[in-house]
């Protein structure tokens, strides 16, 4: 299933057992050269070249990335922060939108039903910075009426493979 910008929907794509095995492998290692991925999953290199290249134009694979390490670039501070908006003006969510896909701060953004409209998963240097990005950030957004925030004691999982 991948989300088609041009229908605003989501469309589902027949996969194959072989191209389950290459996101696999990429989700794994996205650096693999294309002949270790071909012979990984038993393919030519140029057939697999092909398929990547179609996974990668239907949506499928929507880009590639290196998974870094938070505390190692100092970045000690992890929250959740559930906002509420004040009420749903279109413009002001418009707005709250934008803002926080600019904000460096904000990792994550998900809308979602419950108490609060929004969730932020928010990195930070520490307590002072994240005091900084909540009174000089998302407080000054029109749009926010009040957040609520759970600090990240530690991490459980992060995932990074899906699988259908």
């Amino acid at each position: 299933m991948y989300y088609d910008s041009k229908k605003w929907c989501f469309t589902m794509i027949p996969l194959s057992d072989k191209d389950l095995h290459i996101l696999n492998a990429l989700q794994t290692d996205s650096r693999i050269a294309n002949a270790d991925l071909a012979q990984k999953v038993g393919m030519s290199a140029s057939a697999c070249w092909r398929r990547v290249r179609a996974l990668e134009e239907a949506g499928v694979i929507d880009r590639y990335a290196a998974h870094v390490n938070p505390a190692k670039l100092g970045l000690q501070f992890h929250a959740i922060v559930h906002v509420q908006l004040t009420r749903h003006d279109p413009d002001k969510i418009v707005d709250f939108i934008r803002a926080v896909e600019t904000s460096t701060e904000v990792q994550e953004c998900y809308a979602t039903t419950g108490q609060a409209d929004y969730h932020l998963r928010v990195l930070t240097a520490d307590i002072d910075a994240f005091n900084r990005f909540l009174e000089g950030f998302l407080f000054r957004l029109p749009a926010v009426s009040s957040a609520q925030t759970n600090v990240v004691l530690r991490s459980i999982k992060r995932a990074t493979v899906l699988s259908p």
